[in-house]
């Protein structure tokens, strides 16, 4: 199918809108030295107490399980404590169990200061591996028995992974930041309209689609296919150079239109990957 401007913006339109991550309810559980300053605490006031939060675990366990978090009042997406020294058992009995209050609190070691503009764009990516990697070690799934902890694990591990995931990539990782921090969703459905491709980086998309149905077919047609990854791959390193920049500087506008352009080169690139001998024309794969 040629490639045209109009069928670009709808095909970059049909897009699912990315789920936002909402925190986890916390229960809070209460030392022995702080229950002693509780004046005339009867039984059945520490009955009722226990009665709730072990209500409160439940909940927690039966939405984790299901891939689903309820907001707590008062706990932000973007403020946490960065205490990452303490390892606490919960109700939950997962002993060290990371800050899930967003991606960048769950690896405090490679991330400590948190998001830009506190924090470079840029993140350590070998770094970013190892700590994961620990983390998944500690709560592990299988290291607990059936039941509520075991649920809980599974939870944290599948979060844990969306988490490396979205941060190892430049893309996600910008889309993210775009979204949680300033209430920006590029993968909208109503992208197309509300963030639209300049028009420059349009005619440099509609060059290379030319390009492809020009030499798709011809002997030579793979040497010029190869060419034109090489090309892309040098695209995508200038603009996630300048994505870091406007991220850093807490330019978040031009972030923004950065992002746009990363997204259709990731297309450009995929659809490249996927070119077969013989091909005139390649298909744009929208970015996550």
């Amino acid at each position: 199918m040629a490639f045209r401007p109009p069928s670009l913006a709808r095909h970059f339109g049909r897009q699912t809108t990315s789920r936002s991550i909402i925190t986890p309810t916390r229960s809070i559980s209460t030392s022995a030295s702080h229950r002693s300053f509780i004046p005339r605490s009867t039984n059945s006031d520490r009955c009722l107490c226990s009665r709730f939060r072990t209500q409160a675990s439940a909940q927690i366990f039966t939405s984790a399980s299901r891939g689903v978090f309820t907001a707590s009042p008062g706990l932000g997406r973007r403020y946490a404590s960065t205490n990452s020294s303490a390892e606490p058992t919960g109700e939950s009995g997962i002993v060290g169990a990371p800050d899930i209050t967003n991606y960048y609190t769950i690896f405090p070691q490679t991330i400590p200061a948190g998001p830009p503009p506190a924090s470079p764009f840029s993140i350590s990516i070998a770094d970013l591996r190892r700590e994961f990697l620990q983390l998944q070690n500690r709560i592990h799934p299988d290291k607990y028995p059936a039941g509520d902890a075991k649920q809980h694990a599974e939870a944290l591990s599948a979060r844990i992974n969306e988490a490396y995931r979205t941060l190892a990539d430049p893309l996600q990782r910008a889309q993210y930041l775009l979204r949680e921090w300033h209430g920006i969703d590029v993968t909208a459905e109503d992208a197309a309209t509300k963030h639209a491709l300049d028009p420059e980086t349009l005619m440099e998309v509609m060059e290379v689609q030319e390009t492809i149905e020009e030499v798709g077919a011809t002997p030579e047609g793979e040497a010029e296919i190869n060419a034109l990854k090489i090309d892309n791959d040098a695209r995508i390193g200038v603009c996630v150079g300048a994505l870091a920049g406007f991220f850093d500087k807490g330019d978040i506008e031009a972030a923004r239109k950065e992002c746009i352009r990363l997204r259709f080169w990731y297309s450009v690139g995929e659809g490249l990957r996927e070119w077969e001998p013989g091909n005139t024309e390649i298909r744009l794969v929208h970015g996550n």
